[in-house]
């Protein structure tokens, strides 16, 4: 599938040139004029970038930002014309993935999207020995097996646990909301069925966690999403 971006400026002609630079790379754009659009935009259609203007009416760019941190840990890549250190330093502190100043070149602009995909899609650096992910002492993970290994013991994945735990594992550390596991692991059409979310979370625990009614590995935060572990703090 094609990776969805959405464009969020005031500015119809910038948006429209954004929508050509981005179609030509074969990415999906969604527009948004306002932070309050841009803030339902991420809610309903899960872009894969947001690509968010700082100076904006009625709510700026640093304001949605902060909301769609609340829900989402989409990437974003701030626009701005006053690209200072200030406001740089406040947007990366708030969230942001990235700052690009206006007006830009359109190759660096599409330099700065892809490695921020990147970024997002990388796994963490993690110890790993003929394709398997150490994730500590007692738990290793085999992806190229579909298996995971807990205390010596092998336990093998069904496909949609291995695309979930795949799925955490490779943000390890980084909230995803409920919505987003959804649409990523099961399509947009699942995006609401959060008691599926939860048996899937259920059956992964079982497997992995020593006691899965106080787990170590798949953090929940109430009400926002789960969490793998970041590696740093497993003990």
């Amino acid at each position: 599938m094609n990776q969805t971006i959405l464009v969020v400026d005031d500015e119809q002609k910038l948006v429209e040139l954004l929508r050509t630079i981005l179609e030509k790379e074969n990415y999906l754009v969604l527009e948004a004029h306002n932070g309050y659009e841009a803030i339902e935009k991420v809610r309903s259609d899960l872009p894969d970038l947001v690509l968010l203007d700082v100076m904006m009416p009625e709510m700026d760019g640093f304001e949605a930002l902060k909301e769609i941190r609340q829900a989402s840990n989409t990437p974003v890549i701030m626009l701005t014309v006053q690209a200072t250190e200030a406001d740089k330093v406040r947007g990366l502190e708030l969230g942001a993935d990235d700052y690009v100043a206006k007006p830009f070149d359109h190759r660096e602009l599409l330099s700065r999207v892809k490695a921020v995909m990147r970024r997002a899609a990388m796994p963490p650096s993690i110890s790993r020995s003929d394709g398997l992910i150490k994730v500590d002492e007692i738990f290793s993970i085999d992806f190229d097996k579909r298996e995971v290994i807990v205390r010596g013991e092998s336990q093998k994945l069904r496909p949609t646990e291995y695309r979930l735990l795949y799925h955490m594992v490779s943000n390890a550390g980084r909230l995803l909301s409920h919505e987003s596991l959804l649409t990523k692991v099961w399509g947009r059409e699942y995006r609401d069925d959060e008691q599926l979310l939860r048996l899937y979370i259920t059956y992964l625990r079982q497997k992995i966690e020593q006691d899965p009614s106080h787990p170590k590995y798949i953090l929940n935060e109430r009400g926002l999403g789960y969490r793998f572990v970041d590696f740093g703090e497993v003990k």
